[in-house]
C-alpha cells in the first residue's frame, strides 16, 4: 500500500512539474513584439529653453493582423509595454543630438489622453546621432488596441539648430496574451 501512495504523489508532482512548464511554453508563443517607426522633424531656429512640441501623423497599428498571426486577439492582451525607443537623425547626417537639453515623448489616441512613455533629461553636448531615451513601464495595451496613435515629442534645446533635423523615432512594444483564451 505504501508503495502505491508513493507512485501516486511521483506521478502527481510529474504533472504539477510537466504543466507548470508546459503552460510557461504556452505564455511564450503568445509572447511578441511590435515595432513601429516614425519620422518627425525638429525645425530650425526654435527658441532656446523653450518647450517645443511636435505630433507624429497617426500611426497604424495593424494590431489586428499581428495578433491573428499569433493566434490572439485585441481582446486577449494581458499587457503592452514600451521596451525600447530610440531617435537617429536622419538629415543633416552629419549632426547629432548635442543641441538638445531634454526630450519627452507621450503617446496619445482619439480614446485616449497622453501618456509620457519616454524620455532624456540633461543631454550631453556629444551625445551622437543616435539618442537611447528612457522608458515608462505603464501598461500601454489600451492605446495598442485602438487602430492608430501618434506620438508628441517635447524638446527642450540648450542650443538653437541652424537647419532642420529630420529624426526617426524607432519603438519597440512587447505583447503579452493569451492564446485563444489559455
Amino acid at each position: 500500500m505504501k508503495a502505491k501512495k508513493y507512485s501516486l504523489k511521483a506521478a502527481a508532482l510529474i504533472l504539477v512539474i510537466w504543466f507548470s512548464f508546459a503552460c510557461e511554453g504556452l505564455d511564450k508563443l503568445t509572447q511578441f513584439h511590435l515595432n513601429y517607426n516614425e519620422t518627425i522633424t525638429i525645425p530650425a531656429v526654435i527658441g532656446l529653453n523653450l518647450p517645443f512640441n511636435i505630433l507624429t501623423p497617426a500611426i497604424k497599428t495593424d494590431t489586428e493582423e499581428v495578433l491573428e498571426l499569433n493566434d490572439t486577439h485585441k481582446n486577449l492582451i494581458e499587457e503592452v509595454n514600451l521596451v525600447e525607443l530610440n531617435l537617429d537623425i536622419i538629415d543633416p547626417s552629419d549632426s547629432d543630438f548635442g543641441f538638445l537639453k531634454s526630450i519627452e515623448i507621450y503617446i496619445e489616441s482619439d480614446n485616449e489622453a497622453e501618456v509620457l512613455i519616454a524620455w532624456k533629461d540633461d543631454i550631453d553636448n556629444t551625445i551622437g546621432s543616435t539618442l537611447v531615451l528612457e522608458v515608462s513601464d505603464e501598461d500601454l495595451t489600451r492605446f495598442i488596441i485602438e487602430d492608430s496613435f501618434s506620438l508628441k515629442v517635447t524638446t527642450v534645446t540648450d542650443e538653437i539648430p541652424l537647419t532642420d533635423h529630420e529624426i526617426e523615432i524607432q519603438s519597440r512594444f512587447f505583447v503579452n496574451a493569451s492564446i485563444l483564451g489559455i
